[in-house]
Parts: structure tokens; sequence; C-alpha cells
């Protein structure tokens, strides 16, 4: 079983919202609950990006051009972080990742696709 499985992607147009899901199945919730989560992005032919991230206490960070739009939230007893997101635009099309770090080492889901049509 995969260590973060990532959901929620789909095709969605220009001004829709999306919300994905990143759950951790195999994470302890003494392990869970204090970590810090990230969600990344890669678009077509792009580096990989930092879009939003929550640690333990609930403090967020957003990239730039997701601050407004993009929500990220958790919730401990399903072992689940979530990235709402309105008002998407084509250039949040990509790849979205599920990331947290284990003790130098990163951590990544599969991905989940959003393709954001004009």
């Amino acid at each position: 079983q995969a260590r973060l499985v990532e959901s929620g992607g789909g095709l969605v147009q220009g001004g829709g919202s999306l919300r994905l899901s990143c759950k951790a199945p195999r994470m302890i919730t003494s392990v869970f609950n204090p970590m810090t989560f990230n969600w990344y992005r890669q678009a077509p032919g792009k580096q990989r990006e930092s879009v939003a991230s929550i640690t333990g206490g609930r403090v967020t960070n957003y990239a730039d051009d997701v601050k407004g739009r993009f929500t990220i939230s958790r919730d401990n007893s399903r072992k689940t972080v979530y990235l709402q997101m309105n008002s998407l635009k084509s250039g949040d099309t990509g790849v979205y990742y599920c990331n947290y770090n284990d003790y130098g080492t990163d951590v990544w889901g599969q991905g989940t696709e959003v393709t954001v049509s004009s």
C-alpha cells in the first residue's frame, strides 16, 4: 500500500473548482498529527513547484499565484490532507502531488492530474 494516495483530480472548466485529497493510510495517528504536508504541482514541460503547505499546528502557506483561490486543510481523524481549488485557471493545469519529509527523505504520492480548460 502506498504511503500517500492522492485523488480528486479531473477536467474542469476555467473558473471551476476541485478538491484534491491526500490520504496517508499507513501512517499512525501520532506521526500524522504533527507532520507538515505539502502540495506540489508539475505543469507539462515545467519543474515541480510548491503550491501549499500545512503544519501540524495548521499553519498554512501558499504560493503567490494561488493565494485567495486555494485552501489547504487537514482532517487528522481521517489522516487526510485536502486542497480546495477555486477559480481555477488554465495555468493551474498539471499533476498535483502530496508530499511530506520523513527524516530527510521526501515521500511523494503518485499524483493526481488536473486539467483546466479555457
